[in-house]
């Protein structure tokens, strides 16, 4: 899995290069109407319900614009909010509150979106032994904080990008020649090399479920758009030689269902993928 160290350098490439984008040369519709050493205190308000997500994010922009910006937060990350609640106050240079403005209600919003899509099939899962897992499905380029705002709704981080583990889905597999060839070929790549990574391996029907099942050295085994009955049959016939994880065309109508066949994880890319941005806004207070 990703580290701090690369998660915090993630974020601060996502913070330069957000301002770098919506700043340029500089933000001149301030620069023209506000005085440089003007004051102003704001307030982020939610206009929605649901997660919120992005607090430390936001701090972490505020700072980053200006260090002699006060924030006081008055609503922490993965509380749930509703219409009207104001999460913080900002206050010190006005043009720094407006020129962090955009960056931090881009990411706020989108946050607490999966943050809120992520409880709510978070609370679908209580009672059972499974865990919701979030996958590669991000926006590009900010991944770290949709992988951020799943964490604060509840769910786990799948493997962070290519580099932290090998996941052998149906191209590789196809690739190189089938299921048993990809694995052997993987693990003499990893004693090769001498990296430390996990195998996981996609199983497309039962028949490559026994297959992957007569091999050595696979952590978990990804049953990719199985029915009900299929899991429960597969999920019996690995017990606990490995780990299982149940993914393909999951929703709120079928989590539970899959749940209760017995895996122990559920991917779903419609955490990060397909979500509607919580509608929040950064108002002067007078």
């Amino acid at each position: 899995m990703i580290t701090q160290e690369q998660f915090d350098q993630e974020v601060k490439s996502i913070i330069s290069n957000a301002i770098r984008e919506d700043v340029g040369d500089g933000d001149h519709s301030s620069l023209a109407c506000i005085p440089e050493n003007a004051k102003g205190r704001a307030k982020l308000l939610v206009k929605d319900k649901g997660i919120i997500g992005g607090v430390n994010f936001a701090k972490k922009v505020f700072a980053y614009v200006d260090k002699n910006l006060k924030i006081d937060v008055l609503i922490q990350d993965g509380s749930e909010v509703t219409y009207g609640d104001i999460v913080m106050y900002v206050e010190g240079s006005s043009q720094s509150i407006l020129k962090a403005e955009r960056t931090v209600l881009n990411a706020m919003q989108r946050m607490s979106a999966i943050a809120t899509k992520t409880k709510m099939f978070v609370d679908l899962l209580k009672g059972t032994n499974t865990t919701i897992l979030d996958t590669r499905k991000t926006t590009p380029g900010i991944r770290v904080l949709e992988k951020w705002a799943v964490k604060l709704g509840g769910g786990e981080n799948h493997r962070f990008a290519l580099y932290d583990m090998i996941m052998l889905k149906d191209n590789h597999i196809d690739f190189a020649g089938g299921i048993t060839n990809a694995v052997e070929l993987s693990k003499q790549y990893l004693k090769d090399t001498g990296k430390d990574l996990k195998i996981m391996v996609e199983a497309r029907n039962l028949t490559e479920v026994r297959e992957i099942l007569t091999l050595d050295g696979v952590y978990r085994i990804l049953l990719d758009n199985f029915d009900y009955e299929d899991t429960k049959t597969a999920v019996k016939l690995i017990g606990d030689k490995c780990l299982t994880e149940s993914s393909g065309n999951i929703n709120e109508s079928t989590i539970r269902y899959y749940a209760e066949c017995g895996v122990n994880f559920i991917s779903c890319g419609a955490l990060t993928h397909s979500v509607h941005n919580m509608d929040l806004s950064l108002k002067a207070v007078k």
